[in-house]
């Protein structure tokens, strides 16, 4: 440890004795390891938030919709009649079944009026989405086809302003609706930006009657132990018994689109990062060419050394000690500089994709896991040269 410590001590004070030089070479560190950082904390981040997001409106299993791309679409379609069938067909596979409806209406309350999304809601509740006032729409609602709505937050404020909408009376359509509840406010911009802003939810059962017909598409969720392409199989199965085997239906793995659209954006991530790892390869350039001159300066002190009894390998070590040394500092001002760029973006990057955790152990581990990794490779060949010196050659130097 004491030999140890001598060496950082002796590196410390080389990099200090030729400041400036030094500092000129340490560029291409922070700048390469600030980039890749910046790009790696806030596409991490971004990934995070946009997963946490999607995640509070819970998972969404399976989705089966209608094929557009057949002949006879009309027999094909999934009508609410069917659902006791399917899920009699489908028992011990899906654990429960969910039509989802949607339309545009016009929505009539204190005197305004507003057209929006429609959207139908069951009594099963999967996600963490938290409400403002009221409550949730729960299975009595459901079985009973009662007329109760729940808001979205921003139409709330539409309608009624500060003012409580809970009791209130709302109209869809023709139809009279009960205001039950208001969501709290989404915390990602962009997904409100994207028509998830303006919305209001009633049971499906009554959006069923004030609008019969097909339904939009069926939400199937497995049942423990069974897999997600058993279920959607079981589905298809079912349906195909009731309008034939010629009715083409489409099945979508919710969660499989969320992991491969993180994927994606990791990786894009990644590249990026990839990209800005060339400016570290220019520093370890730099840095091996600095430990170059740094070598035939001091030509006559590693004779001196070695004719007092250092060893090849005490110069070597010597040497990569100071390459490791100057690249550790270089990355350490880079990854303050990345992490600073993360921070100030941090607050408009919740604000668009909600709350994101920043990857301070991915940050702190790159920093040092490249840095180390320059000094150590761009720095041999120069220790090595250092420790290869003949000390009669070097003291006449």
């Amino acid at each position: 440890m004491t030999r140890f410590l001598a060496y950082v001590g002796e590196a410390f004070e080389a990099i200090w004795r030729n400041r400036t030089r030094s500092l000129l070479t340490m560029l291409g560190m922070i700048i390469g390891t600030a980039s890749i950082i910046a790009v790696l904390g806030l596409s991490r981040a971004a990934s995070g938030g946009i997963k946490g997001t999607i995640d509070s409106f819970g998972a969404e299993g399976l989705t089966i919709s209608v094929d557009n791309n057949q002949d006879d679409i009309r027999s094909a379609y999934i009508e609410f009649r069917d659902l006791p069938q399917i899920a009699a067909a489908t028992a011990g596979v899906v654990a429960y079944l969910v039509p989802q409806l949607n339309a545009t209406y016009q929505l009539r309350a204190n005197g305004i009026s507003y057209d929006t999304n429609v959207q139908s809601q069951t009594d099963v509740i999967d996600d963490t989405l938290t409400v403002r006032e009221g409550r949730r729409i729960d299975r009595d609602d459901v079985r009973s086809a009662a007329r109760v709505a729940l808001l979205s937050h921003p139409l709330a404020q539409r309608f009624f302003g500060d003012a409580p909408a809970s009791g209130r009376e709302i109209r869809i359509g023709g139809s009279r609706f009960v205001i039950i509840g208001v969501y709290d406010d989404l915390k990602a911009g962009l997904i409100a930006n994207l028509g998830g802003g303006d919305y209001i939810e009633i049971p499906y059962t009554t959006f069923h009657e004030i609008k019969p017909g097909a339904m939009d598409f069926l939400q199937a969720y497995p049942a423990p132990g069974a897999s997600i392409a058993a279920a959607g199989d079981a589905v298809v199965a079912a349906l195909h018994h009731i309008h034939g085997a010629r009715a083409k239906y489409i099945v979508q793995d919710t969660a499989a689109q969320l992991s491969a659209f993180n994927n994606v954006l990791s990786l894009l991530g990644t590249g990026l990062a990839a990209i800005g790892s060339v400016a570290l390869v220019v520093a370890g350039i730099g840095i091996m060419n600095i430990m170059l001159v740094s070598v035939v300066e001091r030509t006559r002190e590693i004779g001196l050394r070695k004719s007092i009894g250092a060893t090849r390998a005490d110069i070597l070590t010597q040497f990569l000690f100071e390459a490791i040394l100057l690249s550790l500092i270089g990355g350490g001002i880079g990854m303050l500089l990345g992490l600073g760029v993360v921070l100030a973006a941090y607050g408009p990057l919740v604000a668009l994709v909600g709350p994101a955790p920043i990857p301070y152990l991915l940050i702190v581990s790159v920093a040092v896991g490249f840095s180390t990794l320059i000094g150590t490779v761009f720095g041999t060949y120069p220790a090595v040269r250092a420790s290869r010196l003949d000390p009669i050659v070097a003291l006449r130097s």
